[in-house]
């Protein structure tokens, strides 16, 4: 049987529980092109930073069909709406992310995310205490998922009682994110994507109506009323906007605290202290996005130039592959990188990307994760994992634990 590809490799569900030791053979070929039409893979940590701020790299989702990866362009590119600006370079993306900012977070409403720490607080108490006289729970159904999917909600003004209806509308978007989904392992992915993706651009249409001429205190009446040195966004452009904070503003999160709470539980003399002291959330989340980061690797760049990197020529109109997580626990850059240690004292790390690109709900993320898993510390009574590994999504970009069972003594 022929050894499988390290591309093969790296998408491969076997490897989805520990994906770091293909990623330690992966460094030592920092520049891997393995087959003609094949991505450059990348997998060094001074590489993968170099490139995010490279304005030869590409995210336009036109460029990407023309390298030949055309599912993911045809996913958002269909159902109705256009490419979010994740999916464009500048100058469009810069204009769109900039009235999307003004609206999200400083310097005009700098307060809409610490302003949410009383709520978000409220929303883990209620989470926590319906876990009742259970003394084991499924971590993802019944907290990682429901949290920020509420947050999200309540951030851009959907109102609770629809709440439920989103994942059924998430999920297959999500789906397109993984490269063995877009290789067309499952034929039926980019329709799912595509219907959904219509299903939830008209939802939101009608709640844009709505705040067009009732603006309320939410994100979503901000980004259909703005006004200002870059103009408006068109309907399609709220919209469009609207699907990628709604699916970007919660999934990460999802795997985020999953994660979190997966490696407490293997470390639990870090757990213990995080329960003594719940200061102690911020150096750990960072230290999280570092060694568990929910956002593997990205596939969707080109070039649109040749660069060269470590004297290999990688040429225009190649597809690159940024393997964030082999980044992060890259030896030459951090100091015994598979250790997990909130201690570090130079935690820079790419679990939120860089450059123009960098995750715009950062900010959100890592206080909903703070939160998050110092209650879950504070109040679950000796926890203890019932499976390891536990079963992950089949998802190789966004990585985590599908369920993550744990059994406790009750609560405090």
């Amino acid at each position: 049987m022929p050894h499988a590809s390290m591309t093969r490799r790296i998408t491969d569900f076997a490897n989805r529980a520990d994906p770091y030791p293909v990623y330690e053979e992966l460094r030592s070929t920092p520049v891997l092109h393995e087959e003609e039409g094949g991505p450059y893979i990348i997998s060094s940590y001074y590489d993968i930073k170099a490139l995010l701020h490279d304005p030869r790299v590409s995210s336009d989702a036109a460029n990407l069909a023309a390298a030949g990866d055309d599912a993911l362009a045809s996913t958002e590119e269909t159902g109705g709406l256009p490419p979010s600006f994740l999916r464009l370079d500048p100058p469009e993306h810069d204009r769109l992310r900039r009235i999307a900012n003004s609206a999200f977070g400083p310097p005009h409403r700098p307060r809409r995310i610490d302003g949410l720490r009383g709520q978000m607080r409220e929303i883990v108490t209620e989470l926590i205490d319906a876990f009742g006289d259970a003394r084991e729970i499924d971590v993802v159904d019944r907290f990682a998922y429901p949290f920020p999917v509420t947050v999200i909600c309540r951030l851009l003004g959907v109102p609770r009682e629809d709440e439920p209806r989103f994942r059924a509308w998430v999920d297959p978007l999500v789906a397109t994110l993984d490269p063995e989904t877009r290789r067309g392992t499952d034929a039926d992915a980019a329709t799912a994507a595509r219907e959904a993706r219509m299903q939830l651009g008209m939802y939101l249409s009608g709640l844009v109506e709505e705040r067009a001429g009732e603006p309320r205190d939410d994100l979503l009446s901000d980004l259909v009323n703005s006004r200002g040195p870059d103009g408006s966004l068109t309907m399609m452009e709220v919209l469009s906007t609207a699907v990628l904070l709604l699916i970007a503003g919660h999934e990460t999160t999802v795997n985020l605290i999953t994660n979190g709470m997966l490696t407490l539980l293997r470390h639990p003399e870090i757990l213990r202290r995080l329960r003594e002291d719940p200061g102690l959330s911020v150096n750990i989340v960072e230290e999280l996005l570092r060694y568990e980061p929910p956002v593997q690797l990205v596939p969707q760049r080109t070039c649109i130039a040749d660069i060269e990197v470590r004297g290999v020529t990688i040429p225009k109109g190649s597809r690159i592959w940024l393997v964030l997580a082999a980044g992060n626990r890259d030896p030459e850059r951090f100091e015994d990188p598979g250790r997990f240690d909130p201690d570090r004292g130079d935690i820079q790390h790419l679990g939120f990307g860089s450059g123009i690109h960098s995750c715009f709900g950062a900010p959100l993320a890592r206080l909903e994760t703070q939160i998050a898993l110092s209650e879950l510390a504070r109040r679950l009574v000796d926890p203890r994992l019932v499976e390891d590994p536990p079963p992950y999504r089949p998802n190789a970009v966004l990585r985590g634990p599908r369920h993550l069972g744990i059994a406790f003594e009750g609560l405090r």
